[in-house]
């Protein structure tokens, strides 16, 4: 009897999980023709084709960049957590998600997609939990060793009559790099290195892990940034476009907009001067950028995605072996000592 409803069991869970599986991608299939359907295609196509080609082809070396350095934060995080997971999937899977995240939010991309690919290949809650901790605590201890410096020391100066003024956003750069100190010097000089919340172990980084998320961040941030201000044909001054793209990220992020449709165009059009350049061009450079950043990269991510899915048993079944292997050898060498 045990054993037939141990086999019950099993087979129950199953379907269980293949039913959660067509329920996930249900979802992501709806959140993708909601997202096409707020977007003006034709618009996008134009301003792709009329755009100076110099500027378009470096900002897509610009994106391949930005995407590369994000996959290293879940390479990063490959060593922290422990997995054996290899680097070609490792960072495929961080591309997927970051796709996903930018256009159809954290909770989809950051956190659903890895879940659902990640548990795909063979990893458990707990280390996919740390993964996307991990990457998300990255991504923004850049921004706010980046926007830190830049609103502390003034590179933006907001318009009168804006929901904060010039000194606020100082004093709020303040904040944000007094932040980014206080967490170095956290990880450097702390005596205690693990602590447990909710039953779950968070263990500390050390200085130079810390130096490390800091720096490819505060690059990936710039880099964005720069894309931006090549894409306006470098009208504006550098700082300016930069610190406005940070307003404009965390902005998305609280009016939650799929990929900040609208949003993004509304900050920039408040904050970059239009006696420096026109709002025409703001727009253009704003549709190219979305093309290039958010269009293309989700088009090429859910055929990426349906490919890894397909393929995720035997990846999986690779990576078992690979770690039985590693153990085997580690167990021959203690036995030798």
């Amino acid at each position: 009897m045990s054993l037939l409803h141990r086999s019950l069991s099993s087979h129950s869970r199953r379907r269980i999980k293949k039913g959660l599986s067509g329920v996930f991608l249900l979802v992501v299939v709806v959140l993708l023709v909601l997202y096409a359907r707020q977007v003006d295609w034709q618009e996008v196509w134009q301003s792709l084709m009329t755009y100076n080609r110099n500027a378009l082809f470096g900002a897509a070396g610009l994106v391949v960049i930005s995407y590369t350095i994000y996959g290293l934060y879940d390479l990063l995080s490959r060593s922290w957590s422990g997995h054996g997971l290899s680097a070609r999937v490792v960072m495929l899977v961080s591309f997927i998600c970051y796709a996903f995240n930018l256009t159809l939010s954290t909770w989809v991309g950051g956190i659903g997609m890895r879940y659902r690919l990640y548990s795909r290949l063979g990893l458990g809650s707990g280390t996919i939990a740390r993964i996307f901790s991990f990457s998300i605590m990255t991504n923004w201890l850049g921004y706010i060793l980046v926007g830190g410096i830049l609103f502390t020391f003034g590179a933006l100066h907001l318009p009168a009559g804006w929901y904060i003024d010039t000194l606020t956003l100082r004093c709020i750069g303040g904040v944000l790099l007094a932040l980014s100190i206080c967490w170095l010097l956290l990880c450097s000089f702390s005596p205690k290195r693990t602590w447990r919340i909710r039953g779950r172990r968070i263990r500390l980084p050390g200085a130079r892990f810390a130096i490390t998320q800091f720096l490819l961040s505060a690059l990936n941030w710039l880099i964005m940034g720069t894309t931006i201000w090549l894409l306006m044909q470098q009208q504006v001054d550098f700082m300016t476009v930069l610190a406005v793209t940070l307003l404009s990220s965390i902005a998305g992020v609280i009016i939650h907009i799929p990929a900040g449709i609208g949003v993004l165009e509304a900050v920039f059009l408040a904050l970059l001067p239009a006696s420096q350049i026109s709002h025409g061009s703001i727009i253009a450079a704003l549709l190219v950028w979305r093309a290039l950043y958010y269009f293309i990269p989700l088009i090429i991510a859910a055929v990426c995605y349906a490919v890894l899915e397909s393929r995720a048993e035997k990846l999986r079944k690779e990576g078992e072996g690979k770690r039985n292997q590693v153990g085997a050898v580690k167990t021959r060498a203690t036995g030798l000592q």
